[in-house]
């Protein structure tokens, strides 16, 4: 060894040694701080799964894949960054010795042939990455920019240091091969042999050169150690538990569809025996989120994709699902000092810890830890009200999300604790929830009109018990009981399925609101009110069948979602389809046959609670298809797709209650979506849900194009196919002839 070697030997050991011992001391502090969050025993269950799941996300890339450029570019830095990591492992050989290598794999050629391509597909990649986030610069692009509000000089560190190592790695290389010390043949590795053949004669430079390549690998980690909420250099760890710990593992949308139940140390929380002073209602301060959710925080990568997908953001309201996250993380991490050395409010809002516990605390963690969760700036809350009303539940953040946050799940449990605790949400919504308590609809319209929508059909719509037996219960709705719109939608399917000769009943006044309005905007108490009327009446309606026979068919994504996700969770396990799913069904089966063509063209709104939430993309497309061509046509077929459609449709905006909330910052969401409508240049745009129609209808005559555009649920534009002349009447409730 010599002089050179011994001093690149000393170096590499230093540095080596300050970053393993932050390193150890930044992973002890975010271990602490997410066991601070509350239990979480369900997501213990099927670790097959998980663990497959998690393979196929960060190996496979299945999400990032989805954005094809970046995906690839991600993938590549991504298998350099591991892989890799053997030729950071191989520098400290190197600066021992010239000729040092990794024992067993370091002079086979396979191993060259490997390191030698990832390398060079790795530095494409991050050069990729970097030319994205250097056009896509905040200043230059403002709120369309996905990095608005990230902590840029991270994204430039963290790049920057990757490019620098694969780079050092080449010129290792080189130097070995100008010192005719390289274990490699041209053919393994020819961009380290190009490079070689410019480089000097120089054996101490292989040395020098593994040190800084060590000193740049160990900077990083001192750099992120330092910074233990720097989540676009952790997520490359801390993505592995976050994605293995994901609410629904396997299944499409995980995070999506049911909502959490309201939870209490670990488990749902039963109203009959609750105590505000001794459980858990909601989320008031950080430490109450579960430690999946505090886990969440510290993962988030600031990529941005949610922000760019969010219907609030995009109008101009305040909600970032990044910048929500973001805040939530650096509030938990500033306060920790303090619940860490034992404070905390207990339930009844008293402190927890002693003066001699708090003593030596950090006074920016006291004064972090007196921030309300909730709160506008005066007040100096971590979240804005306007953030946490303007969310419309509508899960595209979840759904692009690369590392699996829950956001939906969060945002609604902050607003649990604002509605039942501090009887804090939007004014309006107040006569929506009183509706729901004393009538048992949003609208507040009397129970005895539920079955007016059966008026002037010439067919007699059954009531359940009044047959013996039925093979589908068609679940209306408030909407589509109450709703001049939605009730057209409702005569439309009754009278398909009655063409196809379909076996159905209703509870008529035995329906109340399936509750979601409720959940959404955070009031668990009366949605677990009206559930469980509603699961023991239907208990009842199925009284000694299995669950494979309790069919249920509703023409409400809401109402779907509600009564096949959530019931469970009460005890009412139903198969639920949605009105589109059966009317596919009845066509590809030839019970319904669809013949007059649609004229002028169509195009078709996703609801968020049908797509996003519930994977239904493909039979609302084929009924469409099959009524644009008079039954000669396919899935697809003549439909004319909105640039954002299927899993990053864009919300109606009706979506977390909204839909009985004005709208007051910003641009209308249903007028944004109405313009990307409109610019398809169809003149039928078809929906899946009565949210969705009405908001879309309000978006259309606002634009004051109600004489050029109609907005029509699928089943009604089918029915206009089947039927040509009756149709109309049916939609309208007018006397039909057969």
């Amino acid at each position: 060894m010599g002089s050179v070697q011994i001093v690149t030997t000393i170096l590499a050991a230093a540095i080596t040694a300050v970053a393993v011992w932050l390193v150890v001391r930044a992973v002890m502090k975010m271990v602490a701080v997410i066991r601070l969050g509350q239990p979480d025993p369900s997501r213990f269950g099927d670790q097959v799964s998980r663990t497959k799941t998690m393979l196929a996300e960060t190996a496979g890339h299945t999400r990032m894949l989805r954005w094809s450029v970046v995906g690839a570019a991600h993938w590549f830095v991504m298998v350099g960054f591991i892989v890799l990591s053997l030729l950071v492992l191989e520098a400290y050989f190197e600066v021992v010795s010239p000729t040092g290598g990794l024992p067993l794999i370091g002079g086979w050629g396979l191993y060259g042939l490997v390191t030698e391509w990832i390398g060079i597909l790795g530095i494409v990649g991050i050069v990729v990455l970097i030319a994205i986030r250097l056009a896509n610069r905040p200043n230059r692009a403002g709120r369309r920019s996905r990095f608005t509000g990230s902590t840029m000089w991270q994204g430039y560190f963290v790049e920057a240091v990757v490019l620098a190592v694969l780079i050092m790695g080449f010129l290792i290389r080189g130097f070995k091969v100008a010192t005719d010390h390289f274990e490699y043949p041209t053919w393994a590795a020819p961009l380290s042999h190009a490079v070689g053949s410019a480089l000097p004669d120089w054996e101490s430079a292989v040395s020098v050169a593994a040190l800084i390549k060590i000193a740049i690998s160990m900077t990083w980690l001192i750099v992120i150690s330092l910074n233990v909420t720097m989540g676009v250099a952790w997520h490359r760890f801390l993505a592995f538990p976050n994605i293995f710990f994901k609410r629904k593992p396997g299944a499409a949308g995980s995070g999506l569809g049911p909502l959490r139940p309201m939870m209490s140390d670990g488990k749902p929380l039963d109203f009959e025996e609750a105590d505000p002073e001794k459980d858990q209602f909601g989320v008031a301060h950080v430490e109450q989120f579960t430690w999946k959710g505090l886990l969440d925080f510290s993962t988030c990568t600031e990529c941005g994709r949610c922000q760019s997908q969010c219907p609030a953001w995009n109008t101009g309201k305040p909600l970032s699902p990044k910048l929500l996250v973001l805040s939530l993380r650096d509030h938990a991490y500033a306060k920790a000092p303090y619940l860490l050395a034992g404070g905390g409010k207990d339930l009844t809002g008293e402190e927890k810890a002693t003066a001699a516990q708090l003593a030596h605390v950090d006074v920016l963690a006291l004064a972090e830890a007196e921030k309300p969760l909730i709160g506008d700036a005066e007040a100096g809350g971590v979240i804005d009200p306007d953030v946490l009303w303007s969310c419309t539940t509508c899960g595209a953040c979840v759904e692009q999300c690369p590392v699996d946050i829950e956001h939906v799940d969060h945002i609604v449990d902050m607003r649990r604790y604002q509605v039942l605790i501090e009887s804090s949400f939007p004014s309006e919504a107040g006569v929506m929830l009183r509706n729901l308590e004393n009538k048992g609809n949003p609208w507040g319209a009397p129970q005895n009109t539920r079955e007016d929508w059966t008026k002037g059909l010439d067919f007699e719509v059954p009531r359940v018990g009044e047959v013996e037996d039925f093979e589908y219960l068609f679940w209306v709705g408030c909407a589509g009981a109450f709703e001049d719109r939605a009730k057209k939608t409702t005569r439309a399917v009754a009278t398909l399925l009655n063409e196809a000769g379909v076996s159905f009943a209703i509870l008529g006044e035995g329906e109340t609101c399936s509750g979601d309005p409720a959940r959404r905007i955070g009031n668990e108490f009366v949605f677990q009110m009206l559930a469980q009327q509603n699961v023991e009446t239907l208990n009842e309606a199925f009284e000694g069948r299995e669950k494979a026979k309790r069919k249920i068919v509703a023409t409400c994504p809401h109402c779907f979602n509600t009564l096949g996700n959530e019931y469970g969770q009460l005890g009412g396990e139903f198969e639920v389809v949605h009105h589109t799913q059966l009317l596919a069904h009845l066509v590809a089966t030839g019970k319904l046959t669809p013949v007059q063509p649609v004229d002028g063209g169509v195009t078709y709104h996703d609801p968020c609670y049908l797509g996003r939430h519930n994977r239904v993309f493909a039979p609302p497309r084929e009924v469409l298809g099959s009524a644009i061509n008079g039954g000669t046509g396919g899935a697809d077929s003549g439909l004319v797709e909105m640039p954002r459609n299927s899993e990053r449709s864009f919300c109606c905006g009706a979506g977390g209650a909204r839909m009985w909330m004005e709208e007051r910052i910003g641009k209308r969401i249903n007028v944004d979506r109405v313009e990307e409508a409109m610019s398809t240049g169809a003149k039928t745009v078809a929906v899946g849900c009565p949210f969705c129609s009405t908001m879309l209808n309000d978006g259309v005559n606002g634009k004051g194009a109600g004489e050029q555009v109609e907005v029509v649920d699928v089943a009604s534009v089918l029915l206009r196919s089947v039927k040509p002349e009756p149709a109309r009447g049916a939609e309208e409730g007018e006397p039909v002839a057969r």
